[in-house]
């Protein structure tokens, strides 16, 4: 409880552009839903603690984590789909989410549990992140994928949406007010440090490949 409530105190959301905070809780939880580790969860939280303070509306907070979960494990299946297994090999490679170790686990999952597999990955981190690209590379019957990924979304996001809402309701209580603080500046800030870590983590393997190459040529 207390990471969500640090990302909601730091939150500040000018009146006259909430719905910029429904936007960014749909894409945060989109795009962790096609692959990429967001904190998609926290996000929805925090966005409920808000909505517990009167200053959003639980119900969008709700609409729109359940659309970009929906939206964004739909993308993840078509990509999974059109790029196969060489996908999470390539991945694996980059986030070690999706390790081979991992890979054939949650494998298990979806021949053993099928559609129930997306269901409640939904409430599972690791297959929130991949259940989506995994389900397409399976090549899991769409229709039930996309009735099993939206009951998920929607179950998940109201659990989770009330649950945080009505615990935030008496925050106060315990924790003091939770200020309002900017939502879209905090999921600005997540995506940027995950931007450099990849860039400073790209110039380092491409660092060491070079004196590689260099040694190899030396003794040559």
């Amino acid at each position: 409880m207390g990471e969500p409530l640090l990302i909601a105190q730091a939150i500040a959301i000018p009146t006259g552009v909430a719905v910029l905070a429904y936007l960014v809780v749909g894409l945060v939880i989109g795009v962790e839903s096609m692959g990429v580790p967001l904190p998609g969860e926290t996000t929805l939280i925090a966005a409920a603690l808000l909505a517990s303070q009167h200053h959003l509306k639980i119900e969008f907070v709700i609409l729109a984590a359940a659309l970009g979960a929906i939206v964004g494990d739909s993308i993840g299946y078509f990509i999974g789909r059109k790029a196969g297994r060489g996908l999470f090999e390539r991945l694996g490679r980059r986030f070690h989410h999706f390790s081979e170790e991992r890979i054939v686990k949650a494998e298990k999952y979806f021949h053993k549990y099928g559609v129930w597999t997306v269901f409640f990955g939904r409430f599972v981190a690791l297959l929130r992140i991949f259940a989506g690209p995994m389900a397409g590379m399976l090549r899991m019957h769409y229709p039930r994928f996309l009735a099993a990924n939206a009951a998920g979304g929607i179950a998940w996001a109201t659990t989770i949406g009330v649950v945080a809402y009505k615990i935030g309701d008496n925050a106060d209580k315990i924790f003091g007010r939770v200020s309002v603080g900017a939502l879209i500046a905090i999921a600005v800030l997540a995506v940027g440090l995950y931007v450099v870590h990849k860039v400073r983590k790209r110039r380092r393997e491409q660092a060491e490949s070079a004196a590689t190459a260099a040694v190899e040529s030396a003794d040559v």
